[in-house]
Parts: structure tokens; sequence; C-alpha cells
């Protein structure tokens, strides 16, 4: 029996969210292209970090679910009002950090590349929503 890895989404909202991932995507590559140093490595850090929650309490079987220790915290930084007030909050501010601005370019980015692809927020038992 085989088992869909990625839930069925309406096909507007994932072609919304890829439109906005090409466009994060070349935002960010001008950003860092642009002001280089720090943020390659903060845009780097900030597309991985949201994934290594699931690394929290690690599960065996491969089924596709996380533990239900690690979902609070993978369901936390994978909701993009997190990175979205850090680039509204940095935008203005008078801080002169651009890799603040990149770490929540990328981050945002992460999370609409993921709900491009299907992958959602996860259910209590760390199964992914429908």
């Amino acid at each position: 029996m085989s088992q869909v890895l990625a839930p069925v989404r309406p096909i507007a909202h994932r072609v919304a969210w890829a439109a906005l991932a090409l466009f994060l995507l070349a935002f960010l590559i001008f950003e860092v292209v642009k002001h280089g140093g720090w943020s390659w490595a903060t845009a780097l850090a900030l597309f991985i970090a949201p994934d290594l929650t699931m690394f929290i309490d690690m599960r065996s079987g491969g089924d596709g679910r996380l533990s239900p220790k690690a979902v609070p915290f993978y369901n936390a930084v994978h909701r993009p009002w997190i990175p979205l007030v850090v680039l509204v909050g940095y935008s203005f501010s008078d801080l002169d950090m651009v890799p603040l601005f990149a770490a929540g370019l990328a981050w945002l980015l992460h999370i609409a590349m993921d709900r491009t692809f299907g992958y959602g927020l996860r259910n209590l038992d760390g199964s992914r929503r429908l």
C-alpha cells in the first residue's frame, strides 16, 4: 500500500504560495548578493533552521510522523506570522542589520516552499494536517 507524502491542497493555494516563494527567492538573492557577508550565513541558517525542529525526540518507523513532543515547536516555526513580524519590524526600525532582514526572508521562503509542495502544519499526533 502506498502512502501519500504531501496532502492534496487546492491548486490555487499552492500556486499562490509558489508565486510568493519565487518573489521571496528573487528578493533574497538580491539582498545577499548586494550585501554579502553575514547575509549569506543568516539566510542559509534560517532557511534550514525550521526543519531542525523535526529532530526533537525523533521517532522511528519512517511513517512521516513527528514526535508529539516536537509538534508545538514545528508548528510554531512554520507559521508565517513570526518571520513577517521580523520583516515588518526591521522595515520600520532604524536598525542597519541586513542579515536580520535576510534571515526573515529566508525563513518566510522556507515556509512558502513547504506550503507550495503541500507540507503544512502538523496535528497533535505528529501527522500532516490535511
